[in-house]
């Protein structure tokens, strides 16, 4: 039998993305052997990195400075805006080295089973943004599930104008593996954003 504060440690972590009971108890059984000091440490870790991290109030990326990195970055092409669900996917793109645009943060997605309507997420701001901005193309980089595929045909409608484009970023196979591993919609995909070599 755990004791009751080694209990609540393993709940609490357990409530992590991503840590499962059985690696939250590892967790928990290590750090509770570990030196105070190494423990000290990791909290004041957590709460300066809670504390001191907020949204970038132009693209709504995770930053310490507002505006970000990113957005500050003259070197940055500002005619592209790359349009994501959440802060955690500028990371994803930015680890690819390939995007050298900006980017726009929604906030989620369209989804009117989970009550959310278009003007719950930060269309408004990316509005505002087209206005004050030099921006000729916006990529959307949404999810491939019913509601992004809706937030992306809201956003085109919405966001159409005159000598802006609006594009979607290619949904296809992932790089290493074979046909046999692909559902029909990914192939399905894959085939309708073919281009030449």
């Amino acid at each position: 039998m755990l004791p009751a504060a080694i209990t609540a440690l393993i709940s609490a972590l357990s409530q992590l993305p991503g840590i499962g009971p059985r690696s939250a108890e590892r967790i928990a059984l290590h750090l509770v052997q570990a030196e105070t000091g190494a423990v000290k440490q990791l909290a004041e870790a957590l709460l300066s990195a809670r504390e001191r991290v907020r949204f970038c109030q132009v693209c709504g990326a995770l930053t310490e400075p507002s505006p970000c990195a990113i957005c500050a970055d003259p070197r940055r092409d500002g005619s592209i805006l790359c349009v994501v669900e959440r802060p955690v996917d500028i990371l994803s793109l930015e680890k690819s080295g390939t995007f050298h645009g900006k980017y726009h943060v929604l906030g989620g997605k369209i989804s009117p089973l989970n009550g959310i309507q278009p003007e719950d997420l930060n269309i408004a701001g990316l509005e505002k943004r087209l206005g004050a901005e030099p921006i000729r193309e916006i990529v959307l980089a949404l999810g491939t599930d019913v509601e992004g595929d809706a937030t992306g045909f809201y956003l085109a409608k919405r966001l159409a104008r005159e000598g802006l484009s609006i594009t979607r970023i290619a949904h296809g196979l992932p790089a290493g593996t074979g046909l046999e591993f692909a559902d029909e919609l990914t192939l399905s995909r894959a085939l309708e954003g073919r281009r030449p070599l």
